[in-house]
């Protein structure tokens, strides 16, 4: 069954264009042209991925990823004109999975689309990892402190879950991206490291000292396996 693509963008062109490339790719895209409208629309009817622009003639992009976030693990993938990396940075840790710049080329939003849905899709063994306080539930993609759940994009459980199953083993930056199977990140982009620090902000005591989440300074991250939590 095709995966349903919800694009909130007021560019009609665009939304042509993409529109065209996607459906022959296999996608059924609907858009909507404000915030007010896609968010409507995410009430009523289901989405397996949104296509977010950051610049709305009704809001900002940015506020209504807040929003989806807070009610919804939907993947989101932010498009827009903004291409500095400090745009990047805070789309990514309001809750967006994944963040292209316009103008792009058609075939890398496919990717890009692509790469997150099989992140969302993975199957899992119905098995809970436990490391003291911290559960990571690999059959429902579910995070828990103490039994509280944690909400996670579906990027950031990958990550998680990445690097506990090689819990004591330091992983670099691009050994994760590898193992998760992503885009090659650019050479200005931390992406990886703001989605650390948001999984830290869910599941450590004080995100400023992790003691689950590691930092190896000048090398990537480890998962310490032996903590209270």
């Amino acid at each position: 069954m095709a995966e349903r693509i919800l694009m909130i963008d007021d560019d009609d062109r665009l939304a042509g264009m993409v529109s065209d490339y996607l459906g022959g790719a296999g996608f059924r895209l609907t858009v909507a042209g404000t915030a007010r409208a896609g968010e409507a629309l995410l009430k009523r009817e289901s989405f397996d991925a949104v296509i977010l622009d950051l610049m709305l003639p009704d809001g900002d992009g940015l506020d209504v990823c807040r929003r989806l976030r807070g009610a919804s693990d939907v993947p989101i993938l932010m498009l827009t004109a903004r291409g500095e990396p400090m745009d990047r940075v805070i789309g990514l840790e309001v809750g967006a999975d994944d963040y292209l710049a316009k103008p792009f080329e058609p075939r890398e939003l496919q990717a890009r689309l692509r790469a997150i849905l099989r992140r969302r899709a993975a199957p899992q063994r119905s098995e809970i990892l436990r490391f003291g306080r911290l559960e990571i539930d690999k059959g429902a993609r579910g995070v828990r402190v103490d039994g509280e759940d944690k909400p996670l994009t579906s990027y950031q459980y990958t990550l998680l879950l990445t690097l506990a199953e090689r819990a004591g083993r330091v992983l670099t930056r691009e050994a994760l991206m590898d193992l998760m199977k992503g885009e090659k990140l650019e050479a200005f982009d931390r992406s990886v490291d703001i989605h650390i620090s948001r999984i830290r902000a869910a599941i450590e005591d004080d995100p400023k000292r992790p003691k689950r989440i590691v930092t190896v300074r000048g090398t990537g991250y480890v998962f310490a396996r032996d903590q209270d939590r």
